[in-house]
């Protein structure tokens, strides 16, 4: 999934609670401790030769792919790293839990939506390197679903926000309070 639908979908589903920005944090934070530290990198040496639309087959530009991509990203993508950090976390700040669960969900939606030719995603890595090979998210049949679902996430949200802020004129009558007039 490309990084700004990982922003969103954290946002709308774990950032609701409070922590929003924590939310969509974690949810971004697999590709920006691999990919995203990559492209800083070749952008500060001057090596960095990157056009065309953000899909997962053009970051190949970013090639050569030093070691540590390799492991960055399979650390990042791994629910046996996730999991043992939220659980880290609870202990100390139980807060911070909730938002947190973005960076699995991350691993979800990317273990389907990578190839086992580019990066495919190894949900219990370093115990195991099982793999799918998922569909590209950059095809129609993955993307139009995915801007579907999150104009649908965002707008039950704001349809909530809406319900929950606006005091019925039921809501008088099923007081028990006594009335002032």
């Amino acid at each position: 999934m490309d990084t700004l639908s990982h922003a969103l979908w954290s946002g709308g589903l774990f950032g609701y609670r409070g922590h929003k920005w924590l939310a969509v944090f974690f949810g971004v934070m697999p590709d920006l401790v691999s990919f995203g530290a990559l492209f800083v990198i070749k952008f500060f040496n001057g090596t960095l030769s990157y056009s065309g639309p953000p899909t997962l087959e053009s970051l190949s530009q970013l090639a050569p792919y030093p070691d540590w991509l390799f492991f960055m990203d399979n650390l990042s993508h791994s629910f046996f790293t996730a999991f043992i950090c939220i659980a880290i976390v609870y202990y100390l700040n139980k807060n911070f839990v909730w938002p947190m669960l973005a960076w699995p969900f991350h691993i979800l939606l990317d273990f389907s939506f990578h190839t086992k030719d580019f990066f495919p995603v190894k949900l219990f890595w370093p115990i195991t390197d099982y793999s799918v090979n998922g569909i590209p998210w950059s095809s129609p049949e993955v993307w139009f679903p995915n801007l579907a679902g999150i104009i649908l996430l965002f707008w039950y949200r704001k349809k909530g926000c809406l319900l929950y802020t606006s005091p019925s004129p039921r809501d008088a009558t099923l007081s028990r309070m006594p009335s002032s007039a």
